[in-house]
């Protein structure tokens, strides 16, 4: 059985509020689940103790057994300490549209034609 370490979503709409669990892969992200190892609660702020609340022995427990943890979970252990921390790198979420490349491109042509411009009428005064 292939196990995962993820979160289960409950609250009401707009109102988000997530148990952490073990569960079967194949089960769906609110359906059955084997183990609650803990809440996460996106609302309250960052600095929060309530905000991620987990059962470490529990976690290592699954971990131990083979247990995959989803990213956002993988994420809190990494701040807790459970997991050593991965680099992840992605330069091409960075990145602006096409749109956006081709209007930085257009401005900045147009800054360009203006400052050649400023410049011609400088240089003519400073030749007199």
């Amino acid at each position: 059985m292939a196990m995962k370490i993820r979160l289960a979503r409950g609250g009401s709409k707009k109102r988000p509020f997530y148990r952490v669990v073990a569960a079967d892969s194949r089960m769906p992200r609110d359906g059955r689940f084997i183990e609650k190892l803990g809440t996460y609660n996106p609302l309250l702020p960052k600095d929060s103790e309530e905000r991620v609340k987990l059962d470490l022995d529990r976690v290592k427990y699954w971990l131990d057994q083979g247990a995959q943890p989803s990213d956002r979970v993988s994420r809190f252990l990494e701040a807790a300490g459970v997991l050593e921390a991965k680099t992840r790198n992605n330069p091409e979420k960075a990145k602006p549209g096409k749109k956006a490349q081709e209007r930085a491109e257009e401005k900045a042509a147009k800054a360009a034609e203006a400052a050649e411009a400023a410049a011609a009428p400088a240089e003519e005064n400073a030749e007199e």
